[in-house]
Protein backbone atom coordinates (compact mmCIF):
# COMPACT_ATOMS: atom_id res chain seq x y z
CA UNK A 1 0.00 0.00 0.00
CA UNK A 2 1.15 3.66 -0.59
CA UNK A 3 1.83 5.32 2.51
CA UNK A 4 0.95 8.82 2.72
CA UNK A 5 3.18 11.64 1.22
CA UNK A 6 4.90 13.05 3.99
CA UNK A 7 8.17 15.01 4.29
CA UNK A 8 9.98 15.28 7.57
CA UNK A 9 10.30 18.75 9.45
CA UNK A 10 13.88 20.22 10.06
CA UNK A 11 13.51 19.42 13.62
CA UNK A 12 12.86 15.89 13.13
CA UNK A 13 15.47 15.36 10.48
CA UNK A 14 17.81 17.25 13.10
CA UNK A 15 17.27 14.98 15.47
CA UNK A 16 18.17 12.08 13.63
CA UNK A 17 21.64 9.94 14.77
CA UNK A 18 24.11 10.49 12.38
CA UNK A 19 25.36 7.48 10.81
CA UNK A 20 28.90 8.02 11.59
CA UNK A 21 30.40 8.95 7.83
CA UNK A 22 30.66 12.26 6.05
CA UNK A 23 30.08 13.86 3.31
CA UNK A 24 31.73 17.28 1.73
CA UNK A 25 29.46 18.91 -0.83
CA UNK A 26 29.82 21.33 -3.82
CA UNK A 27 27.54 23.82 -5.92
CA UNK A 28 25.58 23.09 -2.75
CA UNK A 29 22.89 25.51 -3.61
CA UNK A 30 20.05 26.16 -0.86
CA UNK A 31 21.19 22.25 0.39
CA UNK A 32 18.46 20.36 -1.49
CA UNK A 33 21.30 17.04 -1.82
CA UNK A 34 22.69 17.87 1.96
CA UNK A 35 19.23 17.75 3.59
CA UNK A 36 18.99 14.18 2.04
CA UNK A 37 22.27 13.02 2.99
CA UNK A 38 21.22 14.49 6.27
CA UNK A 39 17.95 12.60 6.46
CA UNK A 40 19.82 9.39 5.51
CA UNK A 41 22.13 10.12 8.63
CA UNK A 42 25.25 11.53 7.24
CA UNK A 43 27.34 14.40 8.25
CA UNK A 44 27.33 17.35 6.32
CA UNK A 45 30.93 18.95 7.08
CA UNK A 46 32.10 21.32 4.39
CA UNK A 47 29.88 23.05 1.57
CA UNK A 48 30.44 25.01 -0.99
CA UNK A 49 28.14 27.58 -3.09
CA UNK A 50 28.71 30.75 -4.80
CA UNK A 51 25.44 32.52 -5.16
CA UNK A 52 24.53 35.23 -2.54
CA UNK A 53 20.98 34.31 -2.51
CA UNK A 54 21.46 30.75 -2.31
CA UNK A 55 24.14 31.19 0.67
CA UNK A 56 21.58 32.85 2.58
CA UNK A 57 19.36 29.78 2.37
CA UNK A 58 22.40 27.54 3.21
CA UNK A 59 23.47 29.12 5.94
CA UNK A 60 19.37 29.43 7.55
CA UNK A 61 18.81 25.77 7.26
CA UNK A 62 22.88 23.85 7.76
CA UNK A 63 24.06 26.34 10.45
CA UNK A 64 26.41 23.10 11.44
CA UNK A 65 28.46 22.95 8.47
CA UNK A 66 31.27 24.90 6.94
CA UNK A 67 30.06 27.56 4.18
CA UNK A 68 32.68 28.02 1.74
CA UNK A 69 31.39 30.92 -0.41
CA UNK A 70 34.07 31.60 -3.15
CA UNK A 71 34.18 30.62 -6.50
CA UNK A 72 35.48 26.68 -6.46
CA UNK A 73 38.15 27.53 -9.14
CA UNK A 74 39.94 29.12 -6.66
CA UNK A 75 39.45 26.18 -4.14
CA UNK A 76 42.40 23.51 -3.10
CA UNK A 77 41.41 20.04 -1.77
CA UNK A 78 43.74 20.14 0.99
CA UNK A 79 41.84 23.24 2.31
CA UNK A 80 38.67 21.60 2.16
CA UNK A 81 40.96 18.68 4.77
CA UNK A 82 42.27 21.09 6.57
CA UNK A 83 38.84 22.53 7.29
CA UNK A 84 37.02 18.73 8.44
CA UNK A 85 40.51 17.47 9.65
CA UNK A 86 40.64 14.56 7.42
CA UNK A 87 43.18 13.34 5.26
CA UNK A 88 42.81 12.47 1.28
CA UNK A 89 41.35 9.56 1.90
CA UNK A 90 39.76 9.32 4.51
CA UNK A 91 36.39 11.31 3.38
CA UNK A 92 33.36 8.76 3.26
CA UNK A 93 31.20 10.71 -0.05
CA UNK A 94 31.70 14.25 -2.15
CA UNK A 95 28.99 15.38 -3.54
CA UNK A 96 28.28 17.85 -6.30
CA UNK A 97 25.70 18.92 -8.41
CA UNK A 98 28.02 21.66 -11.64
CA UNK A 99 25.24 23.81 -12.87
CA UNK A 100 23.57 22.47 -15.61
CA UNK A 101 22.22 25.31 -17.90
CA UNK A 102 24.45 24.79 -20.65
CA UNK A 103 23.55 21.34 -21.17
CA UNK A 104 19.69 21.49 -19.91
CA UNK A 105 16.96 20.28 -22.79
CA UNK A 106 14.89 22.89 -21.59
CA UNK A 107 16.78 25.70 -23.55
CA UNK A 108 19.62 26.32 -25.75
CA UNK A 109 22.14 24.34 -24.68
CA UNK A 110 25.39 24.19 -27.37
CA UNK A 111 24.70 28.01 -28.35
CA UNK A 112 26.23 28.68 -24.45
CA UNK A 113 28.94 25.93 -24.50
CA UNK A 114 32.30 27.96 -24.08
CA UNK A 115 30.89 31.22 -23.28
CA UNK A 116 29.75 33.10 -19.97
CA UNK A 117 26.01 33.77 -19.54
CA UNK A 118 23.91 34.55 -17.16
CA UNK A 119 23.18 32.20 -14.38
CA UNK A 120 21.29 32.73 -11.30
CA UNK A 121 22.84 36.38 -9.81
CA UNK A 122 26.02 35.90 -11.61
CA UNK A 123 27.29 35.95 -14.91
CA UNK A 124 29.78 33.12 -15.68
CA UNK A 125 30.63 29.89 -17.90
CA UNK A 126 29.28 26.68 -16.51
CA UNK A 127 30.25 24.17 -18.63
CA UNK A 128 33.67 23.23 -17.52
CA UNK A 129 32.78 23.19 -13.82
CA UNK A 130 32.27 19.48 -13.93
CA UNK A 131 36.49 19.41 -14.25
CA UNK A 132 36.62 21.65 -11.66
CA UNK A 133 34.73 18.77 -9.94
CA UNK A 134 37.16 16.31 -10.99
CA UNK A 135 40.32 18.46 -9.77
CA UNK A 136 39.02 18.54 -6.32
CA UNK A 137 37.85 14.73 -6.48
CA UNK A 138 41.76 13.41 -7.37
CA UNK A 139 42.80 15.64 -4.33
CA UNK A 140 40.20 14.25 -1.90
CA UNK A 141 40.26 11.19 -2.87
CA UNK A 142 36.91 10.26 -0.77
CA UNK A 143 35.45 6.52 -0.85
CA UNK A 144 32.27 7.20 -2.85
CA UNK A 145 31.30 10.43 -4.94
CA UNK A 146 28.17 11.11 -6.15
CA UNK A 147 27.61 14.21 -8.90
CA UNK A 148 24.59 15.32 -10.40
CA UNK A 149 23.00 16.76 -13.54
CA UNK A 150 20.48 17.22 -15.93
CA UNK A 151 19.38 14.39 -17.99
CA UNK A 152 20.25 16.16 -21.01
CA UNK A 153 23.82 15.77 -20.22
CA UNK A 154 23.86 12.36 -22.19
CA UNK A 155 21.70 13.37 -24.76
CA UNK A 156 22.32 14.58 -28.41
CA UNK A 157 25.31 16.47 -29.19
CA UNK A 158 25.94 16.86 -25.31
CA UNK A 159 27.07 12.91 -25.61
CA UNK A 160 30.77 14.10 -26.02
CA UNK A 161 30.71 16.18 -23.05
CA UNK A 162 29.37 12.90 -21.07
CA UNK A 163 32.02 10.59 -22.25
CA UNK A 164 34.80 13.10 -21.60
CA UNK A 165 33.31 13.67 -17.86
CA UNK A 166 33.19 9.28 -18.05
CA UNK A 167 36.77 9.39 -19.15
CA UNK A 168 37.54 11.57 -16.03
CA UNK A 169 36.51 10.00 -13.46
CA UNK A 170 37.37 6.70 -14.30
CA UNK A 171 40.76 7.72 -14.38
CA UNK A 172 40.94 9.07 -11.23
CA UNK A 173 40.58 5.71 -9.96
CA UNK A 174 37.11 4.72 -9.58
CA UNK A 175 34.55 2.44 -10.69
CA UNK A 176 31.90 4.77 -12.28
CA UNK A 177 28.32 4.19 -13.17
CA UNK A 178 25.54 6.69 -14.63
CA UNK A 179 22.11 6.65 -14.47
CA UNK A 180 19.20 8.92 -15.51
CA UNK A 181 16.96 8.93 -12.19
CA UNK A 182 13.40 9.85 -12.00
CA UNK A 183 12.49 11.92 -8.70
CA UNK A 184 8.27 10.75 -8.93
CA UNK A 185 9.70 6.90 -8.59
CA UNK A 186 11.66 8.02 -5.67
CA UNK A 187 9.10 9.54 -3.66
CA UNK A 188 8.90 12.93 -5.23
CA UNK A 189 5.43 14.48 -6.62
CA UNK A 190 7.47 15.64 -9.15
CA UNK A 191 8.78 14.29 -12.57
CA UNK A 192 12.35 15.30 -12.56
CA UNK A 193 15.04 13.46 -14.55
CA UNK A 194 18.35 13.95 -12.95
CA UNK A 195 21.97 12.29 -14.43
CA UNK A 196 23.40 10.88 -11.32
CA UNK A 197 27.19 9.86 -11.23
CA UNK A 198 28.16 7.61 -8.40
CA UNK A 199 31.80 6.37 -7.97
CA UNK A 200 33.44 3.91 -5.83
CA UNK A 201 37.19 3.90 -5.35
CA UNK A 202 39.02 1.26 -6.90
CA UNK A 203 40.39 -0.15 -3.62
CA UNK A 204 36.60 -0.66 -2.13
CA UNK A 205 36.34 -3.62 -4.27
CA UNK A 206 32.38 -2.81 -4.31
CA UNK A 207 30.43 -1.60 -7.69
CA UNK A 208 27.79 1.75 -7.83
CA UNK A 209 24.70 0.96 -6.02
CA UNK A 210 21.27 2.77 -7.45
CA UNK A 211 17.80 2.99 -5.44
CA UNK A 212 15.33 0.73 -6.35
CA UNK A 213 11.97 2.48 -8.22
CA UNK A 214 9.24 2.35 -5.73
CA UNK A 215 6.08 0.82 -6.81
CA UNK A 216 4.38 3.79 -6.70
CA UNK A 217 4.00 7.98 -7.51
CA UNK A 218 2.60 10.47 -5.56
CA UNK A 219 0.53 12.61 -7.42
CA UNK A 220 -0.17 16.56 -6.76
CA UNK A 221 -3.02 15.93 -4.90
CA UNK A 222 -0.85 13.61 -2.43
CA UNK A 223 1.39 16.30 -1.46
CA UNK A 224 -1.78 18.71 -1.72
CA UNK A 225 -4.36 17.07 -0.29
CA UNK A 226 -6.99 20.35 -0.28
CA UNK A 227 -6.79 19.61 -3.98
CA UNK A 228 -9.40 16.97 -4.05
CA UNK A 229 -12.03 17.58 -6.53
CA UNK A 230 -12.18 21.30 -5.65
CA UNK A 231 -13.17 20.79 -2.16
CA UNK A 232 -11.15 20.61 1.36
CA UNK A 233 -13.29 20.30 4.22
CA UNK A 234 -17.64 19.89 4.26
CA UNK A 235 -18.01 23.71 4.33
CA UNK A 236 -15.58 24.56 0.91
CA UNK A 237 -17.84 25.25 -2.34
CA UNK A 238 -15.97 25.31 -5.30
CA UNK A 239 -14.81 28.74 -6.56
CA UNK A 240 -12.85 30.34 -9.56
CA UNK A 241 -11.43 32.69 -7.02
CA UNK A 242 -8.18 32.14 -4.59
CA UNK A 243 -8.26 30.45 -1.40
CA UNK A 244 -10.31 32.77 1.52
CA UNK A 245 -8.11 35.13 3.74
CA UNK A 246 -8.73 33.24 7.46
CA UNK A 247 -7.90 33.71 10.84
CA UNK A 248 -7.98 30.37 11.86
CA UNK A 249 -8.04 28.45 15.11
CA UNK A 250 -6.34 25.03 14.48
CA UNK A 251 -5.76 21.90 16.27
CA UNK A 252 -3.64 19.17 15.60
CA UNK A 253 -4.17 15.83 16.79
CA UNK A 254 -1.53 13.27 15.55
CA UNK A 255 -4.11 10.57 15.40
CA UNK A 256 -6.61 11.61 13.98
CA UNK A 257 -5.14 14.13 11.46
CA UNK A 258 -3.71 13.67 7.74
CA UNK A 259 -0.80 15.83 6.56
CA UNK A 260 -1.33 18.61 8.53
CA UNK A 261 -3.86 20.89 10.74
CA UNK A 262 -7.93 19.91 11.53
CA UNK A 263 -9.84 23.39 10.88
CA UNK A 264 -11.77 23.70 13.84
CA UNK A 265 -12.67 27.66 13.36
CA UNK A 266 -11.94 30.33 10.82
CA UNK A 267 -12.94 34.09 11.20
CA UNK A 268 -12.63 36.42 8.70
CA UNK A 269 -11.31 40.27 9.07
CA UNK A 270 -10.81 43.49 6.97
CA UNK A 271 -8.00 45.79 7.48
CA UNK A 272 -10.31 47.57 10.65
CA UNK A 273 -10.92 44.16 12.22
CA UNK A 274 -14.75 43.85 11.32
CA UNK A 275 -16.55 40.74 9.97
CA UNK A 276 -17.40 41.24 6.28
CA UNK A 277 -20.22 39.73 5.07
CA UNK A 278 -19.96 35.85 4.15
CA UNK A 279 -20.42 36.81 0.68
CA UNK A 280 -17.04 38.53 0.85
CA UNK A 281 -15.20 35.51 2.39
CA UNK A 282 -14.73 33.57 -1.32
CA UNK A 283 -13.09 36.74 -3.05
CA UNK A 284 -10.44 36.60 -0.50
CA UNK A 285 -7.19 34.54 -0.79
CA UNK A 286 -5.17 33.20 1.62
CA UNK A 287 -2.55 35.46 3.60
CA UNK A 288 1.02 35.14 4.23
CA UNK A 289 1.60 33.81 7.58
CA UNK A 290 4.80 34.24 9.16
CA UNK A 291 6.47 33.01 12.40
CA UNK A 292 8.86 33.82 14.74
CA UNK A 293 11.46 31.69 16.33
CA UNK A 294 9.41 31.77 19.57
CA UNK A 295 6.91 29.91 17.54
CA UNK A 296 4.64 32.40 18.05
CA UNK A 297 2.81 34.23 15.20
CA UNK A 298 2.56 37.56 13.94
CA UNK A 299 -0.20 38.56 11.69
CA UNK A 300 0.44 40.41 8.53
CA UNK A 301 -1.74 43.09 7.61
CA UNK A 302 -2.82 43.60 3.95
CA UNK A 303 -3.77 48.06 3.43
CA UNK A 304 -5.91 49.15 0.68
CA UNK A 305 -2.79 50.15 -1.02
CA UNK A 306 -1.25 46.94 -1.54
CA UNK A 307 1.59 47.38 1.31
CA UNK A 308 2.06 44.91 4.04
CA UNK A 309 2.53 45.74 7.66
CA UNK A 310 2.61 43.47 10.29
CA UNK A 311 1.04 43.73 13.48
CA UNK A 312 3.75 46.12 15.05
CA UNK A 313 3.40 47.82 12.24
CA UNK A 314 6.74 46.73 10.15
CA UNK A 315 6.18 46.82 6.14
CA UNK A 316 7.21 43.39 4.67
CA UNK A 317 7.80 42.92 0.53
CA UNK A 318 4.77 41.72 -1.22
CA UNK A 319 7.51 39.30 -3.39
CA UNK A 320 7.86 37.32 -0.16
CA UNK A 321 6.08 33.77 0.23
CA UNK A 322 3.98 32.56 2.64
CA UNK A 323 6.21 30.39 5.48
CA UNK A 324 5.45 27.11 6.64
CA UNK A 325 2.59 26.90 9.52
CA UNK A 326 4.14 25.46 12.55
CA UNK A 327 3.28 24.48 15.76
CA UNK A 328 4.04 25.17 18.98
CA UNK A 329 3.03 22.42 21.99
CA UNK A 330 0.11 20.38 20.45
CA UNK A 331 -1.97 23.82 19.35
CA UNK A 332 -1.78 26.25 17.01
CA UNK A 333 -3.47 30.06 16.99
CA UNK A 334 -3.13 31.87 14.01
CA UNK A 335 -5.17 35.22 13.66
CA UNK A 336 -4.53 37.69 10.54
CA UNK A 337 -6.49 40.94 9.27
CA UNK A 338 -6.21 41.21 5.61
CA UNK A 339 -7.78 43.50 3.35
CA UNK A 340 -6.37 43.45 -0.56
CA UNK A 341 -5.81 40.45 -2.40
CA UNK A 342 -1.90 39.61 -1.34
CA UNK A 343 -1.50 36.60 -3.84
CA UNK A 344 -2.42 39.28 -6.79
CA UNK A 345 1.16 39.19 -7.90
CA UNK A 346 0.87 35.29 -8.82
CA UNK A 347 -1.97 35.61 -10.79
CA UNK A 348 -1.24 34.93 -14.81
CA UNK A 349 -4.34 36.15 -15.46
CA UNK A 350 -2.59 39.67 -17.06
CA UNK A 351 -0.54 37.87 -19.20
CA UNK A 352 -0.93 36.28 -22.61
CA UNK A 353 -0.10 32.65 -21.01
CA UNK A 354 -3.56 33.33 -18.83
CA UNK A 355 -5.52 32.84 -21.76
CA UNK A 356 -3.81 29.93 -23.43
CA UNK A 357 -4.32 28.58 -19.90
CA UNK A 358 -8.06 28.95 -20.31
CA UNK A 359 -7.75 26.35 -23.17
CA UNK A 360 -5.62 23.63 -21.58
CA UNK A 361 -7.19 20.45 -20.61
CA UNK A 362 -5.46 19.25 -17.21
CA UNK A 363 -2.24 17.49 -17.55
CA UNK A 364 -1.96 19.34 -21.21
CA UNK A 365 1.01 21.63 -21.86
CA UNK A 366 0.74 24.46 -24.55
CA UNK A 367 1.97 23.83 -28.02
CA UNK A 368 2.08 28.09 -28.41
CA UNK A 369 4.30 28.72 -25.18
CA UNK A 370 6.78 26.38 -24.51
CA UNK A 371 6.86 25.47 -20.67
CA UNK A 372 3.52 26.28 -20.02
CA UNK A 373 2.05 23.18 -18.41
CA UNK A 374 -1.34 22.88 -16.40
CA UNK A 375 -0.78 19.81 -14.63
CA UNK A 376 -3.28 17.05 -13.56
CA UNK A 377 -3.50 16.78 -9.68
CA UNK A 378 -3.98 13.42 -10.08
CA UNK A 379 -0.23 12.43 -11.17
CA UNK A 380 2.78 14.08 -10.23
CA UNK A 381 3.94 17.55 -11.11
CA UNK A 382 5.73 17.98 -14.17
CA UNK A 383 9.59 19.03 -13.76
CA UNK A 384 10.09 22.92 -11.97
CA UNK A 385 11.98 24.86 -13.91
CA UNK A 386 14.45 27.43 -11.93
CA UNK A 387 13.81 30.25 -14.02
CA UNK A 388 9.54 30.24 -14.22
CA UNK A 389 9.67 32.38 -11.13
CA UNK A 390 7.81 35.07 -12.44
CA UNK A 391 4.03 34.59 -13.42
CA UNK A 392 4.62 35.98 -17.12
CA UNK A 393 6.62 33.33 -17.96
CA UNK A 394 5.66 30.02 -19.40
CA UNK A 395 6.18 27.13 -16.88
CA UNK A 396 3.91 25.04 -14.34
CA UNK A 397 1.07 26.67 -12.88
CA UNK A 398 -1.34 25.95 -9.93
CA UNK A 399 -3.36 22.49 -11.25
CA UNK A 400 -6.84 24.33 -10.79
CA UNK A 401 -6.68 28.10 -10.31
CA UNK A 402 -4.81 30.70 -12.63
CA UNK A 403 -1.73 31.38 -11.02
CA UNK A 404 1.52 30.05 -10.23
CA UNK A 405 2.44 28.19 -7.72
CA UNK A 406 3.31 29.48 -3.78
CA UNK A 407 6.16 28.86 -2.15
CA UNK A 408 4.41 26.56 0.33
CA UNK A 409 2.67 24.79 -2.70
CA UNK A 410 6.38 24.46 -4.32
CA UNK A 411 7.99 22.92 -1.33
CA UNK A 412 5.63 20.05 -1.41
CA UNK A 413 6.01 19.46 -4.76
CA UNK A 414 10.01 19.80 -4.43
CA UNK A 415 9.95 17.68 -1.33
CA UNK A 416 10.98 19.81 0.73
CA UNK A 417 9.93 20.03 4.47
CA UNK A 418 7.36 22.89 4.96
CA UNK A 419 9.49 24.75 8.08
CA UNK A 420 12.90 25.11 5.38
CA UNK A 421 13.39 28.12 5.80
CA UNK A 422 14.17 30.01 2.48
CA UNK A 423 15.53 33.51 1.78
CA UNK A 424 15.02 36.10 -1.23
CA UNK A 425 12.28 36.72 -3.01
CA UNK A 426 9.47 34.73 -4.46
CA UNK A 427 11.47 34.27 -8.05
CA UNK A 428 14.68 33.71 -5.73
CA UNK A 429 13.06 30.71 -3.50
CA UNK A 430 11.68 29.51 -6.87
CA UNK A 431 14.93 29.17 -8.44
CA UNK A 432 16.20 27.48 -5.03
CA UNK A 433 14.27 24.86 -5.57
CA UNK A 434 14.36 24.58 -8.93
CA UNK A 435 17.63 24.09 -9.11
CA UNK A 436 17.88 21.55 -6.09
CA UNK A 437 17.97 17.80 -6.43
CA UNK A 438 14.35 16.98 -4.23
CA UNK A 439 16.01 15.79 -0.82
CA UNK A 440 14.04 12.90 -0.81
CA UNK A 441 15.26 11.53 -3.51
CA UNK A 442 18.85 12.01 -2.60
CA UNK A 443 18.07 10.29 0.65
CA UNK A 444 17.14 7.24 -1.28
CA UNK A 445 20.50 7.64 -3.32
CA UNK A 446 22.32 8.43 -0.01
CA UNK A 447 20.61 5.46 2.16
CA UNK A 448 21.88 2.61 -0.92
CA UNK A 449 25.41 3.98 -0.57
CA UNK A 450 25.12 4.17 3.32
CA UNK A 451 23.69 0.54 2.88
CA UNK A 452 25.44 -1.42 0.61
CA UNK A 453 28.78 0.75 -0.25
CA UNK A 454 30.23 1.99 2.65
CA UNK A 455 28.46 -0.61 5.07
Amino acid sequence: MKPPYRVPSMREIEALPHNGFTVVSTFSGCGGSCLGYRMAGFRVAWANEFIPSAQATYRANHPETILDTRDIRTIAPQEILNAIQLKAGELDLFDGSPPCASFSTAGKREKHWGKEKRYSDTVQRTDDLFFEYVRLLDGLKPKVFIAENVSGLVKGVAKGYFLEILARFKASGYRVECRVLDAQWLGVPQSRKRAIFMGVRQDLERNPVFPKPFPYRYSIRDAMPWIVGGKYGPAWKASTHPSPTVSAQQTYNPATSHQGLELVEAIIHDTRGSFPSAGDITDRPCPTITVESSGQFRARVIGGNGSVFDDKGAEFNLDEPSPTIMTKSDQLLVENVVGENPSENLSIERFAIGREWDALKPGQGSKRYFNLVKPDSNEPCPTICASHGHPGIAGVTHPTEKRKLTIAELKRICAFPDDFDLKGTYAQQWERLGRSVPPVMMCQIASVVRDHVLT
